[in-house]
């Protein structure tokens, strides 16, 4: 019985591991980061600049395209 709970863990325990490792190589996961850091640069921007409301939406939105 113990053997077998021991068995049981460790494959769980790999499989999780080889997952994260799969999960860690996956393009998306970094372009999503570079998506996240360009969001965060506009909204640090339009905030300097004192956006509010239709401006600050043209402006994030040509930022976010990288314009």
């Amino acid at each position: 019985m113990r053997t077998t709970l021991i068995a049981f863990t460790t494959a769980i325990l790999a499989g999780s591991l080889a997952t994260g490792a799969v999960w860690a190589a996956d393009p998306a996961v970094k372009e999503k980061s570079s998506q996240q850091n360009r969001m965060k640069t506009c909204n640090a921007d339009a905030k300097a600049k004192s956006l509010k409301g239709d401006e600050r939406k043209a402006f994030m939105s040509s930022c976010l395209k990288g314009k």
